[in-house]
């Protein structure tokens, strides 16, 4: 599972946005960074709870020109039925993509063999269309969004700041490194 810093794959999809059905391909994904916030289903336990904490993080990532679109192989239809019931679901302003043939799913070697489900897996993607991170998580580990939105930042200082680099924990406005000989065997 080799993702780190390949291009995402051409795809199209219909997801729900903000009361409405939208059409969507990699092209909506170009020139910004974007997270692809894969989950198993609708309608479940844990993804309510990872989804609404990304919600809350929305804005925040909006002003760094961050798109979410959140994956399920549910359908769109689906999708708008949760948001209209679901007081956690129903805070939501990203898409939500509806992926019932698979294809986006199988482009990031998340699908469960033989259950036509995604493992709860994040990716990152920089405005050129690379993968720049990935967390796969197993189905009752639930992901953080603050730990998201610190790896975006980091990210993004990254693209920002060739040379350097974020250490461990790092968190907006600490030190990084810039690697270099003198560096070696200093940490």
């Amino acid at each position: 599972m080799a993702l780190i810093n390949s291009e995402i794959q051409p795809f199209n999809a219909t997801a729900f946005k903000q009361g409405e059905f939208v059409d969507i391909s990699e092209a909506d994904v170009k020139g910004k960074w974007a997270i692809f916030f894969f989950y198993p289903a609708d309608f479940t336990f844990v993804c309510p709870t990872e989804l609404g904490d990304v919600a809350d993080k929305y804005e925040e990532l909006q002003k760094m020109g961050v798109e979410v679109f959140s994956v399920s192989t549910d359908t769109h239809f689906t999708h708008k039925a949760w948001h209209d019931t679901s007081d956690t679901i129903g805070k939501i302003n990203y898409f939500m993509v509806g992926d019932q043939t698979g294809n986006i799913t199988n482009n990031f070697g998340v699908m469960r063999e033989g259950q036509g489900l995604a493992d709860r897996a994040t990716f990152l993607i920089d405005p050129d269309g690379v993968i720049q991170a990935m967390e796969i998580t197993a189905e009752g580990i639930g992901r953080d969004a603050d730990d998201l939105l610190r790896k975006v930042k980091a990210a993004q200082y990254v693209r920002n700041n060739p040379g350097e680099v974020c250490p461990a924990k790092w968190k907006e406005g600490e030190a990084t490194l810039a690697p270099s000989l003198d560096l070696v065997g200093k940490i």
